[in-house]
């Protein structure tokens, strides 16, 4: 479970835990005779195989066209097809051998597409779980106005780590159910910042909603960087 820390109005904090629960569908697609689905991935073509590679091989195009009608030198039979497990991410240099140092950049271009201006590109550090917690502003917006208002597009259930971090949760989740209103939350020191999960993500602001039934309660972390505007 991955930590957030976060404090409540009191500007009291503790390091809590969040995830997200993915809602599993009802619908169960099935092959024809029955039997159970599954999706795979198969090796389509091999940087050998590229057309850039099979013109670096022949003289011109005219003798590729006649070697790939007599020979299929685009095919390799042994490999093409192959059932694939797990894969990752490599970058190539320009003559397609992995890079092993990879230098980001930023480039910034023009109405007409021409490049304005070049840069490194910086990796905004996470700010979910650091020193100064995510704190509440203050300002409550029901939840009505809120729908209407922001589009959210990712949220987090967040889950307490211990009995203490239970009741602290679970005061939170009250005094938003009972007001039916969601809370601007706020990163950095003062609280005004925006709130970014992961390193280099997205910046978003924050939202959070609370649930209670009986002794059992829901904090859901409401994340927006759309807002919607009358036309």
């Amino acid at each position: 479970m991955r930590a957030i820390h976060i404090s409540n109005e009191k500007k009291r904090d503790a390091e809590v835990g969040f995830g997200t629960n993915v809602a599993q569908s009802a619908i169960r697609y099935v092959l024809a005779d029955g039997q159970t689905h599954k999706n795979i991935k198969i090796l389509k073509q091999t940087v050998g195989l590229t057309d850039e590679a099979l013109l670096n091989e022949y003289p011109d195009l005219k003798t590729l066209a006649h070697e790939i009608i007599k020979a299929d030198p685009e095919v390799d039979m042994e490999i093409i097809g192959r059932k694939l497990g797990s894969t990752r991410k490599l970058y190539l240099t320009g003559d397609n051998r992995i890079a092993y140092r990879v230098n980001m950049v930023q480039v910034v271009k023009n109405p007409d597409g021409s490049e304005k201006e070049r840069k490194d590109l910086t990796k905004a550090q996470a700010n979910a779980n650091v020193e100064a917690p995510i704190q509440w502003s203050g300002k409550k917006i029901p939840k009505t106005a809120a729908v209407k208002k922001f589009v959210f597009t990712r949220k987090y259930q967040i889950k307490h780590v211990s009995g203490l971090t239970y009741d602290f949760l679970y005061d939170m989740a009250k005094d938003l159910h009972e007001s039916q209103s969601l809370m601007l939350l706020g990163a950095g020191a003062k609280g005004n910042e925006p709130i970014r999960m992961t390193t280099g993500g997205e910046a978003y602001r924050g939202f959070l909603e609370g649930r209670v039934d009986g002794d059992k309660y829901c904090l859901i972390l409401h994340l927006t960087n759309m807002e919607l505007k009358g036309i």
